[in-house]
């Protein structure tokens, strides 16, 4: 519904003590803007011209106070609800209307709509539909602030809704727990979609929880424009001062469905005309009037105005051609450019085992890129529960060695906030198989934004992993076609030191998400001359350990030397083994020469068959080698089963035996 304009004395109190009358008739027009154009895009979703609309009248004073109380290079992280935050930010208009036509100058290209989206440019970094994320984001983002001694503030917002997901936990606790200066802003607007407040929280105020967090927290009348920007403004200087976190809870209400198609039956009348006659515009124009700050003839000039801008960008957008597709286009945006740089080494190489490669690795990226901050649970004065960060935090700091609270989610979404800041993150996994923890905001957030906006992320997660070590089933799973399967990934998964360093060193220097797997059974037990020098290894290029003509065995992490033992247990057996090291990208070209010389075909993982990166190179071969072939491709892996704890059923599980059988079979064929 449209909310009527009205000659009533203002429902609401305004007290205007320290502002004059300019900065309120500059409030008010900030606030006209974002009304107007809703009201013009309801009516252009009636016609069919937008396909979608998330309305915020009734809430426009929390947008515009907001961000008008923060500094223009100071990160706002808004909502779907939160047009004020992009018109505030002087945002042309017509890359809005773009944006929302799907159209070239928005900016995803088409890609996505609504507000999902960011831009370096305004400081502003858009949500995505699983609403959560953008919580711990704001806190990679303020670490960073702090990091590099910037007296900055990061406000993010979320619904009521939100804060029932563990990631709004998460980023508070994290946020206290180092005491970064983000602006947590909840707009608490009576229903998420049709759910009301009563079955989202049990509590009086969302604002009680901050307590439980030793942090501050306000309440705030959020359609009072004068409440939002002063005590917003007070709060925001402060914070930049004395950096640590706030919770706001701002009272307001939804005038409007979840989105239009959506509608309010289910929300009682005497509800809606309670909140109707507190509308934000309206109470703020009549106490202007009131206090003959504006006449009818300036507010009829300030609409008249703001609407003429408004059909003039969006005939510009209009106008504008409807984005074509190319295919080009559209796979080389998936990842940002990463031009390989090979660095050279000394002959001096020293015997490391797996681990200490992975060490040194680490400790000479951490010397190469200042920028580079590590975090994950015990890594700091503990050095983590395989000690790969021993002693990193005399040479580095307890701020770029940072132990973390146990919620993998919250700190993937920091590490891609230090990444919109120009910083480069890692995250350990204590265990591989705790990523499923923080799998959301890696296949939905970092794997997808340079795609969506062109933002990189440029994070390293490494991923202790796999069995053969009597961990059981929560500790024990090479889960790397989780990731394979999801564009925007790179996955690198080496099986022996020398290999483990470079790849690593590479993995920090790409500007793209990395899952960076090593397996925790090579840890100890492969040694391997490693040159000494910091040196790199490129993405996509299998090694071939040996070479034969009879079969082509393939393979990765530690599954490569149970193919190496069978294959010295049997020297009769003439086969290339390819390591293939790195799974996104895969060398396919070293995969196809090597079938097309053989003609068959083994491979062998330590995953389960069913859905494992197996499966995909078995139907490649398939596809680009058919001719060539001599026998079916044959795929060896673990049962389908969970990984067991006793070392028998666990040896029974793994598919080393197996392996050796299948093998012998196929060079039969």
């Amino acid at each position: 519904m449209k909310i009527k304009e009205t000659s009533i004395q203002p429902l609401i109190e305004f007290d205007r003590t320290g502002f004059k009358d300019e900065q309120l008739l500059h409030l008010y027009r900030e606030l006209l803007k974002p009304r107007l154009i809703e009201e013009k895009m309801l009516v252009l979703l009636r016609q069919g011209k937008i396909s979608k609309w998330f309305s915020g009248i009734g809430q426009e004073a929390i947008s515009i106070g907001v961000t008008l109380s923060l500094e223009k290079d100071e990160y706002i992280l808004p909502m779907h609800r939160n047009l004020g935050v992009f018109t505030a930010r002087e945002i042309p208009l017509y890359r809005l209307f773009s944006q929302w036509q799907g159209k070239a100058s928005g900016f995803t290209k088409g890609r996505d709509r609504s507000f999902h989206f960011g831009t370096q440019q305004f400081k502003i970094v858009g949500m995505i539909s699983h609403l959560g994320p953008q919580l711990g984001v704001a806190d990679g983002i303020a670490l960073a602030h702090r990091l590099q001694k910037e007296q900055k503030i990061t406000a993010v917002f979320t619904g009521e809704g939100g804060t029932s997901e563990g990631d709004f936990h998460e980023a508070l606790n994290i946020a206290s727990v180092w005491q970064l200066p983000v602006m947590f802003c909840v707009e608490n607007n009576g229903y998420g979609l049709s759910t009301p407040t009563s079955q989202q929280y049990n509590c009086e105020h969302l604002a009680h929880r901050a307590a439980g967090y030793g942090m501050e927290s306000h309440i705030i009348d959020g359609n009072n424009i004068l409440k939002v920007y002063g005590k917003v403004s007070e709060l925001a200087e402060s914070m930049r001062q004395n950096p640590r976190p706030v919770l706001l809870e701002f009272k307001t209400f939804r005038m409007r469905g979840h989105e239009e198609a959506s509608g309010t039956k289910y929300v009682p009348n005497e509800l809606m005309e309670q909140w109707a006659v507190k509308d934000p515009v309206d109470n703020f124009r009549e106490f202007l009037i009131s206090q003959k700050i504006i006449s009818e003839d300036l507010d009829i000039q300030f609409k008249s105005e703001i609407k003429q801008e408004i059909d003039e960008d969006l005939k510009k957008a209009n106008s504008e051609a409807a984005v074509d597709f190319s295919e080009t286009e559209e796979l080389n945006d998936v990842y940002q450019n990463f031009d390989y740089e090979s660095f050279s080494h000394s002959e001096e190489t020293e015997e490391l085992r797996f681990i200490d490669a992975v060490s040194q690795g680490l400790r000479q990226s951490m010397q190469r890129h200042g920028n580079l901050v590590l975090m994950g649970q015990d890594i700091a004065e503990y050095g983590g529960v395989f000690k790969i960060t021993e002693n990193f935090v005399e040479e580095f700091g307890t701020e770029r060695v940072r132990n973390t609270p146990i919620c993998e989610s919250g700190i993937v979404e920091t590490a891609m906030g230090l990444s919109i800041k120009g910083m480069k993150a890692m995250v350990e996994m204590q265990f591989a198989d705790f990523v499923s923890s923080g799998f959301n905001p890696i296949v939905n957030y970092l794997a997808k934004v340079h795609y969506r906006w062109n933002q990189n992320a440029d994070v390293v997660i490494r991923m202790p992993c796999g069995a053969g070590v009597g961990a059981g089933p929560f500790h024990s799973q090479t889960n790397e076609a989780w990731f394979t399967k999801t564009p925007g990934l790179k996955v690198v998964y080496p099986a022996f030191p020398y290999d483990a360093k470079g790849l690593l060193n590479t993995a920090f220097n790409d500007p793209n998400p990395v899952l960076f797997f090593e397996h925790k059974a090579l840890y100890r037990s492969i040694r391997q001359e490693v040159p000494k020098d910091y040196y790199t290894l490129p993405f996509g290029k299998a090694a071939l350990l040996r070479e034969g003509k009879d079969i082509t065995v393939i393979s990765f992490g530690a599954a490569v030397h149970w193919a190496l033992e069978t294959l010295e247990n049997h020297p009769e057996i003439n086969a290339d083994l390819l390591d293939l090291r790195s799974l996104q990208p895969l060398d396919t070209e070293a995969i196809f020469s090597s079938v097309k010389k053989t003609g068959k075909v083994i491979i062998l993982q330590e995953d389960s068959v069913f859905g494992g990166i197996g499966s995909d190179i078995a139907a490649m071969i398939a596809e680009n080698c058919f001719e060539a072939l001599d026998a079916p491709v044959m795929r060896v892996g673990s049962l389908e089963t969970p990984i067991p704890f006793s070392k028998a059923l666990e040896e029974g599980y793994l598919p080393k035996k197996r392996f050796e059988e299948k093998i012998l079979e196929l060079l039969k064929y």
